[in-house]
């Protein structure tokens, strides 16, 4: 009993200390609060920008004079057609046009009543993603051209143009709504991670190598404390800090869907408070973990420096697994699940998705959370223990 008390004491001291650095706690809570909005605003201002660049329905053409029947499908179609600038190559390397452009031959027309098969350039930069995007839309357009010209070609021999057509595909896709919203937001369960890790990174450093510049340290050992009453004291403030920015970082994307100013991924996009729990469920044993795997490096640094460019291999690590998943295209593995915060990002991507996931799927994580947290705190406590014996 008397060593939870001296625990509870140990946390109160420690969170005083941490919530007293007021410019860094205030600047690690507005960045969790304002990182889901500033997040989905900018995923909605990139979608919003594809959706009106797609209905503008403009084609920039280079030599449309050569082509009167292009040009009236095109019109019939409801596209406005653009004269390109004579730079138009350099602007599209620069991303300064955004749109695609295609070149007619002066041959166009005569070689298409000759029937001849005409050779049409489309010109765009795949460096540039918007005319990428766009000469797509173009070169469905064309493709619609010259599916008429051969239904009309046949028409006139009657032939009926089915005949090219001895089959018919229809698609199906079989990703739900969220599913495909998940394409665009499965940056969100990176950026909540990294909010965590910075939360946790200030305090763990702070009570750990922080004291020990000050020399404040050695003082606290003195006192009548058990080495494993100080360890977990000062944990459960790191922790705490760490689950505060989670919290905060989940549900400041409630509030953040309010932004969202395309309409397709409002629908799309669904985050309510059954997902800000699914996510916690994931961030607060991750946070526990990463607070004492934060402490355990920092309590051999001798400086608050020292400190900081140590804690930045688990900085830089934690942040590379989550792009392990971005970039995976074969799916989960069941070797995802036991690797910190690949499995946390993963997990966190099935959320996203409306899947959701099963105990079992929960516990493998949880399991590795609670192991290193254990080996932290006995790396602490061991060198705690050091320090009071020199």
């Amino acid at each position: 009993m008397s060593a939870l008390l001296h625990a509870l004491a140990v946390f109160r001291k420690e969170l005083i200390d941490a919530l007293r650095d007021r410019r860094t706690l205030l600047v690690v809570l507005v960045s969790s609060v304002l990182l889901g909005p500033l997040l989905l605003l900018a995923l909605s201002g990139l979608i919003a920008s594809l959706e009106a660049k797609a209905e503008q329905r403009e084609v920039v053409v280079v030599g449309i004079e050569n082509g009167p029947s292009l040009k009236n499908y095109f019109e019939r179609q409801t596209w406005v057609i653009k004269a390109a600038p004579n730079d138009y190559e350099r602007l599209l390397r620069d991303s300064k046009l955004s749109d695609p452009v295609l070149l007619i031959p002066k041959d166009f027309e005569a070689a298409l009543l000759r029937g001849d098969v005409p050779e049409l350039e489309l010109v765009s930069d795949s460096a540039n993603k918007q005319s990428q995007s766009g000469a797509q839309r173009v070169a469905a357009l064309l493709r619609g051209f010259t599916q008429e010209r051969v239904g009309l070609s046949l028409a006139v021999r009657g032939v009926s143009a089915e005949l090219l057509s001895p089959l018919k595909v229809q698609e199906r896709d079989l990703a739900g709504t969220q599913t495909r919203a998940a394409q665009f937001t499965s940056m969100v369960g990176f950026f909540v991670l990294m909010a965590v890790l910075a939360g946790a990174l200030n305090a763990a450093l702070d009570s750990t190598a922080g004291e020990r510049e000050r020399g404040s340290l050695e003082p606290l050992l003195m006192n009548p404390v058990t080495g494993l009453a100080l360890v977990v004291g000062k944990w459960g403030a790191v922790s705490a800090v760490s689950f505060v920015v989670a919290v905060l970082s989940c549900i400041s994307f409630l509030p953040g869907q309010w932004l969202l100013r395309s309409d397709t991924l409002q629908a799309m996009f669904q985050f309510g408070w059954r997902e800000v729990g699914l996510f916690l469920v994931v961030l607060l044993p991750f946070g526990a973990a990463i607070s004492a795997v934060l402490m355990a490096v920092a309590i051999r640094c001798k400086s608050f420096k020292e400190a900081q460019a140590n804690s930045t291999v688990v900085m830089l690590t934690a942040s590379l697994m989550p792009m392990f998943s971005m970039f995976n295209q074969t799916g989960e593995e069941t070797w995802h699940l036991w690797v910190p915060a690949l499995a946390q990002n993963t997990l966190m991507l099935r959320v996203l998705k409306g899947e959701g996931f099963t105990t079992s799927q929960v516990v493998v994580p949880l399991i590795v959370c609670v192991m290193l947290t254990a080996v932290g705190l006995w790396f602490v406590a061991r060198q705690l223990r050091g320090a009071a014996t020199k």
